[in-house]
């Protein structure tokens, strides 16, 4: 049987994508004029794979084994790809939204978000080591993406199987640096036709994000270039990346590149600097060592350029009166991070913190960060770090909530060739290990396994660590920071964290303040849009009170990530974010922080005020209560009540 497409336009996509649905299952074939064409060529595909509607989703797991393998085959893009992705997570955490990480193929490397609203089978077939590609569950934003190569948005019933009908998803290819593509990053929502744009545009920036990553990480015996033709674009996502070797030749570009010089891949891969720059290599690479950065005016363009990377063995590029010193490069990687001093400015109190902190890291005492996500907790440690006699050692970083249970011991502590079935030859050294006279830094440390908390512990007091599958045992010298955004007392009452570990962590406690409480919000924006490459960029005042007004439940990563879509959407020549630069989902979540009231009641403002009264006192309670005109024991009455 077969019907004459009428010739009508349908308001609503998933409507339109629903009438598809009928139109295939009555007549066997897709039908023409109902979809987008990008989802209508996918369903043709799956048609053609034997793919139905109904079929069941895929839940059978690899052996653990074959799942580990996987991981480490993945080991640099997972590692690339994990602060983005906590970035997402975060971000979408009201919407339920889960961040999948998937390979060249499809399969499934990574997963956060809260999966509870799923059925058992939809569960299970969001785990690591599922594979999602079109042949095997139909039209999807993971496989359609590795198929296509390109963005994707799928929402609801554009879905091809029944069973993920009730999702939005959103997906974008992850590029290496000859343009191979390595993997998809994908935001999973429920279905709706309001917010999906902007799902988009939050992980096309992520994952240009994880692709420069990756470009420096692969380019760190090589200089490399960053270009824009708007200086408020260099240090972001969208900046231009060229590696040269040591004759000036192009080894490689990525995606904004060639797309700011209007050309591909391929006319530039292997062209001397020279050929666009019009300047030698060793005149263009001693302006940008000599200076901040360099502006070029080339035939059709004006680039504006700053040299993100040079390693020392490239110092022959430098002039012999002016040479690129090691101090100069500790230099500018410190530039690179903010400082404790910078951090605490504008509190007192935080500031005393750090300052003992530091004091405490370079004896070493171990450090406990504490505070709400997104407040900063990893920036922190960075600095503590950077300032500490332990700078020019490694700092290593681990996620104990991002790695799986199964993982996170071999993680941490590395395993010996032949420890286990699938485990890698030669065997893996533990972040313990590659930290060695450096810094470890333990994020979301109250999410640890209760099981290797006491591996952990007798780590700590002996010093020495031996991976997995016995061996000889490794001698520690580390400075170790921890942080979380639990209350670790209230865990060790609950028996899920070990006391004899808090105390053994907890040498120096740093409250980090949430950013609902700071009073220091314009610094901190002009330090965000630096951050992002948007110095020059001002903050209409109309958002500037709404950010003021606004609860930030994400805090500093909230902020920042508002601050990047808001650059992103300037036009040429913008230098003012306004509310039409703010994207729908965040203006409807001030709508509703406006009316809810949580940010404005009595109980908070009195909070706020005495806390901000402690700061600026330097948490010196008689003073506080002078300057509030009350007691010092109605000071301490009303913490214990607010914090009841």
């Amino acid at each position: 049987m077969s019907y004459k497409l009428e010739q009508r336009v349908f308001s609503d996509p998933l409507q339109d994508a629903q009438r598809a649905r009928e139109r295939l299952l009555l007549e066997g074939e897709v039908p023409s004029g109902f979809l987008r064409a990008q989802i209508e060529a996918s369903w043709q595909r799956s048609l053609k794979a034997g793919v139905r509607f109904q079929d069941p989703l895929i839940t059978s797991q690899p052996p653990m084994a074959d799942l580990f393998e996987l991981k480490e085959n993945h080991q640099t893009l997972l590692s690339m790809a994990a602060p983005e992705m906590d970035h997402l997570s975060k971000q979408f955490n009201r919407d339920k939204g889960m961040v999948i990480l998937a390979n060249e193929k499809a399969t499934i490397l990574s997963v956060l978000g809260d999966k509870r609203s799923l059925n058992n089978a939809g569960s299970y077939a969001l785990d690591p080591g599922i594979c999602w590609s079109e042949e095997t569950h139909g039209t999807n934003a993971l496989g359609t993406a590795v198929v296509d190569g390109k963005p994707v948005m799928i929402n609801g019933t554009e879905h091809f199987l029944d069973g993920v009908t009730c999702f939005s998803c959103t997906s974008t290819p992850i590029k290496g640096v000859n343009g191979q593509l390595l993997g998809v990053l994908d935001l999973t929502t429920e279905a709706n036709t309001q917010h999906i744009q902007g799902n988009m545009s939050a992980v096309q920036l992520a994952a240009r994000s994880i692709e420069n990553r990756l470009f420096i990480s692969h380019f760190q015996e090589q200089a490399i270039i960053a270009f824009h033709s708007r200086t408020e674009y260099l240090r972001s996502a969208w900046q231009g990346l060229i590696a040269i070797d040591m004759e000036g030749k192009i080894l490689a570009l990525n995606e904004q590149a060639c797309q700011l010089l209007k050309k591909s891949r391929e006319q530039l891969q292997h062209q001397p600097i020279e050929a666009i720059t019009g300047q030698s290599p060793t005149v263009l690479l001693n302006q940008l060592l000599r200076n901040n950065g360099v502006t070029l005016q080339l035939r059709n363009i004006v680039l504006h350029c700053e040299l993100l990377h040079f390693p020392r063995q490239l110092t022959g590029f430098t002039s012999r009166r002016e040479p690129l010193s090691r101090g100069t490069e500790k230099a500018k990687r410190s530039s690179d991070h903010p400082t404790i001093q910078k951090i605490g400015a504008e509190h007192p109190r935080l500031a005393k913190a750090l300052r003992m902190a530091l004091k405490g890291i370079n004896h070493d005492l171990p450090v406990l960060l504490n505070g709400e996500t997104g407040t900063g907790k990893e920036v922190v440690a960075r600095a503590l770090h950077n300032q500490s006699r332990r700078c020019d050692k490694p700092f290593v970083a681990v996620n104990c909530a991002a790695i799986p249970e199964g993982l996170i011991e071999s993680e941490l502590f590395g395993y010996r060739e032949g420890a286990f079935t699938g485990s890698r030859k030669g065997g893996m050294v533990g972040r313990f290990q590659q930290a060695n006279n450096g810094t470890l830094f333990l994020d979301e440390i109250g999410d640890m396994p209760l099981a290797l908390q006491a591996r952990l512990l007798r780590v700590l007091q002996e010093r020495k660590v031996a991976p997995l599958g016995g061996g000889e045992e490794v001698d520690l010298d580390i400075a170790l920071i921890c942080a979380t955004h639990r209350d670790i007392k209230t865990l060790v009452k609950d028996n899920a964290f070990r006391e004899d570990l808090y105390y053994r962590l907890n040498g120096v406690g740093v409250q980090l303040p949430a950013l609902r409480v700071r009073s220091d919000l314009e610094a901190l924006l002009s330090d965000l849009l630096t951050r992002v490459g948007a110095s020059g960029v001002r903050i209409h005042e109309e958002v500037l009170d709404m950010f003021r007004q606004y609860s930030w439940p994400g805090n500093i990563r909230q902020l920042e990530m508002v601050l990047k879509a808001a650059v992103a959407f300037l036009d040429e020549g913008e230098k003012e974010i306004t509310i039409d630069h703010l994207t729908d989902d965040f203006i409807d979540e001030l709508s509703a922080n406006s009316h809810s009231g949580r940010a404005g009641t009595i109980k908070v403002t009195e909070l706020e005020l005495i806390r901000n009264t402690l700061d600026q006192c330097e948490g010196n309670v008689s003073a506080t209560a002078a300057a509030l005109g009350i007691s010092r024991a109605t000071i301490y009455r009303k913490l214990r009540e607010y914090d009841a």
